[in-house]
């Protein structure tokens, strides 16, 4: 009679899972980030196939060089437009996760496996120390990073011509953090995908003109209720990170868990830029006005840069500088600076 109700219990348990039970958080967020590298790979794949048969058309002189060249141009834009637009439906679902999270509708497979242990501990089969196990080697986290945003030139902050508390950034993503020494829960490497959102807000109602291969502030001759110029990058980020967590004892077995006390990490970046933007509003007489315009601004394709935190259990200060500067060709050289707070949720 015992055993079957151990087994009876076992059954309810295994019915009730696959009845309420759903995808952790960190699986979901998984999921997620690989639908966004899946996507830019095939954006990147098909973009290169449409580029090879403009270069035929070339080599069978049926286009000129120019002609390639806008072709190759149009064709790019168009594969990043559909990069953010397709990311961007995933960055909502990341959005919706994280709200999940925190309200707690999420339920952990961890409730499931626990009780199972416990039902086999009462059959005598097994107890509490053989269930005792350390978290994985590698784990993974959801990132979460905003904060103010700015450009140095000169080894300055340019605060004078953007906006210091106006200009924002925001980062979103999702890392895998994997313990380097089996036995030693100091250093970790932490490597993952992310879109960083960074945000100028100029001063003194200008924004941006471009003139041929310089982009530079300008005064607008309206009164602008806001000017904002924004740059969308996905990135690969990679950090080697120093968690002063330790390990624990439990029943003379050693336990590691990360993000339980002091993180340290230093690393980089590097990706590519999705899009640029601009965005004016103002007053044309009793309407209310907002333009958007979208192009290379002359801005850099590839990103690269370095980058560092240091906080405590999930939550870190957080500093980032693009060594790549955002306007290739201007005569002086600015590069993005963000300053910040960053969660990793486990």
């Amino acid at each position: 009679m015992r055993n079957f109700t151990i087994y009876l219990a076992l059954l309810l348990c295994l019915y009730a899972s696959k009845m309420l039970g759903q995808e952790t958080f960190e699986k979901r967020a998984k999921n997620i980030a690989s639908k966004i590298e899946t996507i830019t790979k095939e954006e990147k794949a098909a973009l290169k196939i449409e580029v090879e048969a403009v270069n035929k058309q070339l080599e069978n002189g049926t286009i000129t060089f120019a002609e390639a060249e806008n072709k190759k141009k149009t064709l790019a834009e168009a594969r990043a437009i559909n990069i953010e637009s397709k990311v961007a439906k995933e960055q909502e679902n990341l959005k919706d996760l994280v709200q999940e999270k925190v309200d707690g509708k999420i339920k952990e497979q961890d409730s499931t496996s626990k009780f199972i242990a416990s039902v086999h501990g009462i059959n005598g089969k097994h107890n509490y120390k053989d269930s005792i196990q350390s978290e994985k080697r590698t784990t993974s986290q959801f990132v979460f990073a905003m904060g103010l945003n700015n450009l140095v030139a000169d080894k300055k902050i340019q605060d004078s011509d953007y906006r210091f508390l106006g200009s924002h950034f925001y980062e979103l993503g999702v890392s895998y953090n994997t313990r380097i020494a089996k036995n030693n829960n100091l250093l970790h490497v932490k490597y993952g995908l992310s879109v960083m959102y960074n945000n100028l807000r100029p001063t003194d109602n200008r924004n941006f003109v471009v003139n041929g291969n310089q982009t530079n502030l300008m005064v607008n001759p309206v009164d602008l209720k806001d000017s904002r110029f924004r740059n969308v990058h996905l990135v690969a980020p990679v950090h080697l990170e120093f968690d002063f967590s330790g390990k624990k004892m439990k029943e003379d077995k050693p336990f590691f868990k990360t993000h339980q006390s002091f993180r340290l990490g230093v690393g980089g970046y590097a990706g590519i830029n999705l899009k640029s933007k601009q965005i004016i509003k103002y007053d044309d007489n009793d309407l209310k006005a907002t333009e958007k315009t979208r192009g290379d601004f002359n801005t850099t394709n590839f990103i690269y840069g370095l980058s560092s935190y240091i906080g405590y259990k999930e939550t870190s200060l957080y500093l980032k500088y693009d060594l790549n500067p955002l306007f290739k060709d201007n005569a002086v050289k600015q590069n993005n600076i963000s300053l910040g707070l960053r969660f990793d949720f486990n």
